[in-house]
């Protein structure tokens, strides 16, 4: 209670997992607190954690601004956002408890998705990098695969050459079989 009343912190050390460790003590809502605190060695230098520096334009900075104002919603209320897992497992929960078969939960429906031609847009992103870098902006369609069949390729003269003189000197050792 005195913690309490002086409105103050304390430090303490304290054992875990086999390290003697440092811990931050306070009082709150009448419950003693423990925030684990590290040791010098155990904080690495913000400097390794910085990311490279980025260059943005105004233009990119007020695209993601809006970006932002067209995803802000102001009521976080609706179907979307109950949590419909824990209700459903209390009731099968709920089910077992009474040996009875759970109930058949009904799967979400899947919303269709949006097909997107990936060549149509990569194509439209290249002319869009080129137009603004001051490029000329032509894009050729990738050629279409065939299906015809391939045609064995043919062998060298060298290879042949050697391939009757390895077959000549096998044939040239054995036996002939009699009769």
């Amino acid at each position: 209670m005195a913690l309490a009343r002086s409105s103050k912190v304390a430090v303490a050390k304290y054992a875990w997992s086999g390290r003697e460790r440092l811990g931050l003590l306070r009082v709150r809502d009448d419950v003693i607190v423990l925030h684990a605190m590290r040791w010098p060695d155990e904080i690495r230098s913000p400097e390794e954690l910085l990311p490279p520096p980025v260059e943005l334009s105004e233009e990119e900075i007020d695209g993601a601004l809006a970006l932002m104002d067209t995803m802000t919603r102001e009521d976080l209320e609706g179907e979307e956002f109950e949590d419909t897992y824990t209700e459903a497992l209390s009731q099968i929960i709920e089910a077992k408890r009474e040996h009875r078969e759970p109930p058949k939960l009904q799967e979400p429906e899947s919303q269709a998705g949006l097909i997107v031609d990936l060549m149509a847009a990569l194509n439209e992103s290249v002319q869009k990098a080129r137009a603004s870098r001051g490029e000329d902006a032509d894009v050729h369609e990738l050629p279409t695969k065939k299906t015809a069949k391939k045609q064995p390729a043919k062998k060298t003269a060298a290879k042949k050459t050697a391939t009757k003189k390895a077959v000549a000197k096998k044939t040239s050792g054995r036996r002939p079989r009699s009769a």
